[in-house]
């Protein structure tokens, strides 16, 4: 892979090159990419979707939007930094074909503001939660109408691939959807392979899969036009990583870690002690000890650390991807930049603390059961009308039903797989408020 064709401006649609020399540099096109998902629909809905704690209504708690901010704020300082050396080391880069540095941390901010867009309601076990109405519930009847890989998307719903959806899947009138640079694209697919084979080999890039059969087509010409690495033998498909992908799993990983951390101990989850205890590993070589006694407040301590934390934990991951670059770029970096970091041993004690004591605490899986009942009668109630409705024999309820759907839903699907899959995006692109009011209109609860 080389850096010119990985820093594409290319978007869906363009009949001639966009060159970066020409760019104006007032409204760059990957700065383009980060004001259109900062507009879009989909991810101004993350305001009110679980980031850990389902429907909390706490203050302190992060939702899907305010930690997908705070992570592109991570990413942006990722991308520069890394994109200062890569711009020293390939100084044609900027003296050919005028690329700068904070083009990497544009690239990498926008990816990583997008990088939650397709997550269902109610955190992971909205995945989880889909998956399972087709693996164990009443859509295991469409098994046998659908081929193994359609399936299989359908099974382990995955928010990657349905992220990679939201973003460039055409609607009538729109092509393109926000019609983002390839390179955002690239940097954004995390795993740029499809559902099966699952998990065909250790490598981080085939840990999950990132587009669904439906999007196949344009996530090859995307790869394609990046120089993406082919990595999957006869009609399965599947690339090595963009290498700013790393960049954007980085700031996924640093965020979860220490902010998920930070409200726990905020919501009296995990105790300021522990805080202290497993924090100040990371941050030993920067703390102000003077100014960490001045703060009085525990709030006002956990923010100074977690600050730092972050730093730290930037600055490592830079180390890393430099000093792999090279192999990156022949994609043969197998692993996470943070399993290679320094602070790798203190990122999983914090992981392990927090999914014993916020993750698997009781709020959080009274509210996931709750979810789960919630996104698995919806499926079922909109796939039953979308499916009696193309079959010619919707019931009055049916009718009703559907006219619950918004009107860009609406489009008819002659195939059995894209009906489902499209009543699945629905749902998935539902609010936990959206989905629970319009669970409680099914039922006939809703409160007046």
């Amino acid at each position: 892979m080389n850096w010119e064709q990985l820093l594409s401006l290319k978007r869906q649609g363009d009949t001639s090159k966009r060159l970066r020399i020409e760019q104006d540099d007032t409204r760059l096109g990957f700065e383009v990419d980060y004001d259109r998902i900062i507009f879009s629909s989909a991810f101004r809905s993350l305001q009110d979707k679980t980031q850990v704690i389902p429907l909390s209504k706490t203050d302190f708690v992060h939702t899907r939007l305010t930690h997908s901010l705070e992570v592109s704020v991570v990413g942006r300082s990722l991308g520069r930094l890394v994109g200062k050396k890569i711009i020293e080391k390939y100084p044609y880069l900027q003296e050919i074909h005028g690329f700068h540095m904070n083009d990497f941390g544009a690239i990498v901010a926008a990816a990583s503001l997008s990088h939650d867009i397709g997550n269902p309601p109610f955190g992971h076990s909205g995945e989880k939660a889909i998956g399972e109405y087709f693996s164990i519930g009443k859509g295991q009847q469409f098994k046998d109408k659908l081929s193994n890989k359609e399936w299989q998307d359908l099974i382990d719903f995955e928010g990657n691939a349905n992220g990679f959806s939201v973003l460039t899947a055409n609607r009538p009138g729109v092509s393109g959807a926000l019609r983002l640079t390839y390179a955002v694209l690239g940097a954004f697919m995390k795993y740029p392979k499809e559902s099966l084979p699952k998990k065909p080999t250790n490598t981080i890039a085939d840990k999950k899969y990132g587009f669904f059969q439906t999007d196949k087509s344009f996530f090859q010409e995307v790869a394609t036009e990046l120089g993406l690495i082919p990595n999957k033998e006869g009609s399965n498909i599947g690339f090595e990583r963009h290498p700013l992908a790393y960049l954007v799993e980085a700031a996924d990983d640093i965020c979860y870690t220490i902010i998920d951390f930070e409200d726990g101990i905020n919501l009296g989850l995990v105790s300021e002690d522990f805080a202290l205890e497993y924090l100040i590993k990371l941050v030993k070589d920067s703390i102000d000890t003077e100014k960490y006694k001045t703060l009085t407040t525990k709030e006002d301590r956990i923010s100074y650390l977690r600050a730092l934390a972050i730093g730290s934990l930037i600055n490592d991951a830079v180390r890393v991807f430099l000093e792999n670059e090279e192999a990156i770029l022949q994609g043969k970096f197998p692993f996470a930049l943070t399993d290679k970091s320094k602070y790798k041993a203190q990122m999983d004690d914090i992981i392990k603390l927090s999914v014993k004591n916020i993750y698997q605490s009781r709020e959080v899986i009274e509210k996931e059961l709750v979810g789960y009942q919630i996104i698995q009668t919806l499926l079922d109630k909109f796939i039953t009308a979308f499916n009696n409705k193309f079959e010619g024999k919707a019931s009055n309820y049916d009718k009703l039903i559907l006219k619950m759907l918004p009107e860009k839903f609406l489009e008819d699907k002659e195939d059995l797989y894209k009906r489902l899959l499209h009543i699945c995006h629905y749902v998935s692109l539902l609010t936990d408020g959206n989905a629970l009011e319009l669970y409680e209109t099914i039922n006939g609860r809703k409160r007046n």
